[in-house]
This record gives C-alpha cells, sequence and structure tokens, in this order.
C-alpha cells in the first residue's frame, strides 16, 4: 500500500512537471537563455567489444543479445528525448553531460542521429578505468560554448580524512568512472563543469566512496575558482545518492536555498524537491532523485548582467526532472515509472531508467 500511495504521488508530480508553461526561451524578457543538463543514458554500448573491457553481455551473442537493430533503437530513443527538450524549451542544450557511455564512438553516433543533428553538437570524452567499461561525457553547442581545456580527474583515496571500509589492497584495486572537467566560455564568462557518475550502491555499500567523490570534485572546484576568480562552476551527475546524502550535503556543500549559501558553498537546486516529492528514478521500490546539478556561489548569486541559476518550475524551483509519456510505463506492474530500456532480463525498447535533468540559466 506504502509503495502504491508512493507511485500516485510520482505520478501526479511528473505530470506537474513536465515543464514551464512557456518555452524558456521565449520569455518575452529579451533575456540571453542557456539549458545545461544532464542525461544517464543507461548503458549506451555498440555492438563491438572494447579490449579490456567487461562488455560481454552488450554484444551479439552476449547475454542482452545486443544486436545492431536494437543499438540503432537505443540510439533513436536517446536523441527523441534530447529533441523533445528542445522542443519544449525552444532551444538545444548549451552543455549536456551524460554517463553510462561506452566510449566516444556511441556519442558519434548520438549526435549524428537525424532528431538532433542540427544542433551539430561536440563531444569531449576520455576513456576511463571502469571495468565495465562506462564512462562519462559532454555534449556541447559550439556557437555558445567555447571549449578551452578539459580534464578527466581520476578516483583516489590520498589526501582524505575520511575513514574509508576498504582495505588498502581493496582500494589499490578498486576502479571506477573518472570526474570529467570541462573548462570554456559562455558569452565570454569563464564556465567549468563537471561531470560524475559516483561509485554504485551494489551491496548497500558505497558511501564512503561517493562521499569521497563529493570531495574530489570539491577540492578540485576549489583550485579553479582560485585560478580563474569568479569562475561559474555546475556540478552534474548520476550521484547514486540523493541531495540529502553525505556526499553532496557534506562533501560538496550543497545547500538547499541560495540565501542560505556562504561563498565556499554550492546551491543544491534538486534538495527542495526530493523533500516535495519529485524523483528523477526508482531504486528496489523508493523514490529518488540521483540526476542532480549544483551550482557555486558565483552563478547562484551572480551580479546583474552576467549569467545567473533561475527558477523554471512553479517560480520557485530552480532545477526541472524532465518526464514525457513516452518516456514513462504507462501500464502494468512499473507504471509511473521511467520506461527503461529491459525489463526483467527482456529488451522493451525503453528510454533509461532514468530521467534528465536541467537548469537555466539567464542574464
Amino acid at each position: 500500500m506504502k509503495r502504491y500511495l508512493s507511485l500516485l504521488l510520482f505520478v501526479f508530480l511528473a505530470a506537474t512537471s513536465c515543464g514551464p508553461a512557456t518555452k524558456v526561451a521565449s520569455s518575452g524578457s529579451g533575456k540571453q537563455t542557456h539549458i545545461i543538463g544532464f542525461y544517464n543514458l543507461e548503458n549506451l554500448f555498440d555492438t563491438y567489444h572494447d579490449e579490456g573491457k567487461n562488455d560481454y553481455e552488450y554484444l551479439p551473442d552476449g547475454a542482452n543479445q545486443w544486436t545492431e537493430e536494437k543499438y540503432a533503437k537505443k540510439l533513436s530513443n536517446m536523441a527523441r528525448v534530447i529533441a523533445a527538450m528542445k522542443a519544449d524549451n525552444g532551444v538545444w542544450h548549451t552543455v549536456l553531460g551524460v554517463s553510462e557511455i561506452e566510449n566516444r564512438h556511441v556519442l558519434e553516433d548520438l549526435v549524428a542521429e537525424p532528431a538532433i543533428a542540427e544542433a551539430n553538437f561536440q563531444i569531449v570524452h576520455y576513456d576511463g578505468p571502469d571495468r565495465r567499461g562506462v564512462d562519462v561525457g559532454l555534449l556541447y553547442d559550439p556557437s555558445k560554448f567555447t571549449l578551452l581545456d578539459s580534464e578527466s580527474i581520476p578516483f583516489t583515496f590520498e589526501g582524505s580524512d575520511i575513514d574509508f571500509e576498504m582495505t588498502k589492497e581493496e582500494q589499490d584495486n578498486f576502479r571506477t568512472r573518472d570526474v570529467l572537467m570541462v573548462h570554456g566560455l559562455i558569452g565570454g564568462e569563464h564556465f567549468a563543469f563537471y561531470v560524475c557518475h559516483l561509485p554504485s550502491r551494489l551491496g548497500g555499500k558505497g558511501q564512503d566512496l561517493r562521499a569521497r567523490g563529493g570531495e574530489i570534485i570539491y577540492n578540485h572546484a576549489e583550485e579553479m575558482m582560485k585560478k580563474y576568480p569568479g569562475i561559474k562552476i555546475a556540478v552534474m551527475g548520476d550521484m547514486n545518492d540523493n541531495p540529502t546524502d553525505a556526499s553532496m550535503a557534506v562533501y560538496l556543500r550543497g545547500k538547499e536555498t541560495i540565501d542560505e549559501m556562504g561563498e565556499d558553498d554550492f546551491f543544491s537546486p534538486f534538495l527542495s524537491m526530493i523533500k516535495a516529492g519529485y524523483s528523477s528514478l526508482y531504486y528496489r521500490g523508493e523514490s529518488n532523485i540521483y540526476d542532480c546539478i549544483l551550482v557555486n556561489y558565483n552563478l547562484a548569486k551572480a551580479a546583474e548582467g552576467s549569467w545567473q541559476i533561475k527558477p523554471i518550475i512553479k517560480g520557485k524551483y530552480y532545477g526541472r526532472i524532465f518526464t514525457k509519456p513516452f518516456m514513462t510505463n504507462q501500464t502494468g506492474q512499473y507504471k509511473g515509472t521511467p520506461f527503461r530500456t529491459f525489463s526483467n532480463g527482456a529488451f522493451v525498447g525503453g528510454y533509461s531508467d532514468h530521467y534528465p535533468t536541467y537548469i537555466v540559466i539567464q542574464r
């Protein structure tokens, strides 16, 4: 009964949070607008083996019988979601971070999909150490964002005061996704975007590892803010944690409101949204928002006339969880939850087990 009521609440909120009443790019204010978003693409693998990676289940003769036809359907579905966000907003994303992608090749195939090819998205990607071969990446519109440099930040244990459950030997053998940092200019102002996919919750563990991920990002962001005074920063990713968890609330210093921020804090827009019952995915039957975006003080409390995050839902929420009926199970056991690619081991031709999220900046 509890789960049924939770699902009813989710369906109601999804219906009421599909987006602003008008396109954010045509509000009549004359302000310039950029969409900054994140999307977990749920195992976007090609059909070829990557040497040294455990991608065998996503091969034609693997457990998922991952054929060219299934891969083409997956690409088309991902492009359809990105195009639907453009239709709602009136503009393509300026920056879209992505996770659970196998390699650069799958991103090249994605940006060439007819539904989004006109966006001319460019790619930032590094091959990472994850044993399954899944990485993070970033798509950007080169007409709006000028790429200056980027970096793949490894997950390490050195220099942390966190009390880790792993032994030193286990730490030495641990492999997870790197954090991607992309630095560039929007309208002449410096921005840094961090894209991450923090360690898994499998086995009910990893809280200390996700806390370390937040610590790594925060420390690097601090260095960027020293190097480029006034730089505006957005941290995005599949955190495998809610905004209320330590990785974001403590180690990334995520605050629920802009008013309570200090200069060393981050604003966490989805913190108030999860408290209000919004969700970007279900994990073990529970509603969560793992797909988060946080912004630093310079972007949250920007001076008039410079880029600043803006509310986009009901005049008070600064984040959007993008849902449409075609992305959501409409019937059956999983009604009201994201329509994913596989269900109970069978290919069902859905989209992702996560909904995409985004913020809007204007000046």
